[in-house]
């Protein structure tokens, strides 16, 4: 059985945990705070980065778009990419612009965690993440975002629009963006997704 070393705010590891639930593999579910010194990240994955899937031989498999890829291969079915090529790349975008969000409220939480935090800096980051919800919007439909069939394209702008409520909650984008609201509503009804629900973690440790 794989062991997924999780933290329970990081959208990146719920995108694994939720791939992992709609594809039926047993896991079993490690959940740290990756900032702290005693987390077990570094014995799995040289980067320090969560999330990371042990295989049963304790082999690291790590970086989330990664993982994700790796699992199709091995546990092709279901799969959660299109068969068409150009559904495939279409698909990808989704992701790249997710995760482009993702990165840019990391690095907004960790920047108001300074001292003296950099308000340009700020205000770059929040460019990004509106710029990325923007274009998610324009892509939500009233049914699934590529091809008319639940997969990773739906799981990443999924977990990213439900991490922005956790890490930033100002950002009023369902106000702004009725239907990518109706599209989260929808995806967070699948059990895959209720299941997986981000919390935020206490760091005790010092980060910045």
């Amino acid at each position: 059985m794989y062991t997924l070393i999780s933290a329970t705010p990081s959208p990146y590891a719920r995108k694994v945990r939720i791939a992992l639930l709609e594809k039926g593999i047993p896991f079993t579910l490690q959940t740290e705070v990756p900032w702290h010194g005693t987390t077990a990240t570094p014995a799995y994955n040289p980067l320090e980065k969560l999330p990371v899937l042990v295989q049963p031989d304790g082999t690291g498999i790590y970086e989330s778009r990664f993982i994700l890829e790796w699992l199709e291969v091995k546990h092709p079915t279901p799969r959660l990419l299109p068969d068409d090529p150009e559904a495939i790349l279409a698909a990808r975008q989704v992701e790249v612009l997710a995760d482009g969000v993702c990165d840019a409220v990391v690095l907004l939480f960790f920047e108001r965690m300074r001292a003296a935090p950099s308000e340009e800096w700020i205000a770059r980051q929040r460019r990004k993440v509106e710029g990325g919800v923007r274009a998610l919007a324009e892509r939500a439909e009233d049914g699934f975002l590529v091809g008319n069939r639940f997969g990773l394209a739906d799981i990443a702008a999924g977990t990213a629009l439900r991490y922005l409520a956790v890490r930033f909650p100002e950002f009023d984008w369902a106000g702004q963006y009725p239907n990518l609201a109706a599209m989260s509503a929808r995806l967070e009804a699948r059990p895959s997704f209720a299941a997986t629900v981000p919390v935020p973690q206490t760091i005790t440790e010092k980060v910045v």
